[in-house]
């Protein structure tokens, strides 16, 4: 489970079997967002701005819980 360098995120968890994101915002906790590739966790993971990859390119293409 990634903790992560970021303002907006804590951590960040990745089910490659159902394809699930799970990301722990600081302000809000646990989201978890389906049927994300894993290519967009490893561009999350791996981006210089947590924050402004997620809103670009998850918050509104997947859906959530």
């Amino acid at each position: 489970m990634p903790y992560v360098n970021s303002s907006a995120i804590a951590r960040i968890e990745y089910d490659p079997l159902s394809r699930t994101l799970s990301i722990w915002f600081h302000a809000s906790g646990r989201y978890d967002y389906y049927d994300v590739p894993s290519g967009l966790y490893q561009g999350l993971l791996h981006a210089s701005s947590k924050g402004t990859f997620f809103n670009r390119f998850i918050r509104d293409d997947y859906g959530h819980a």
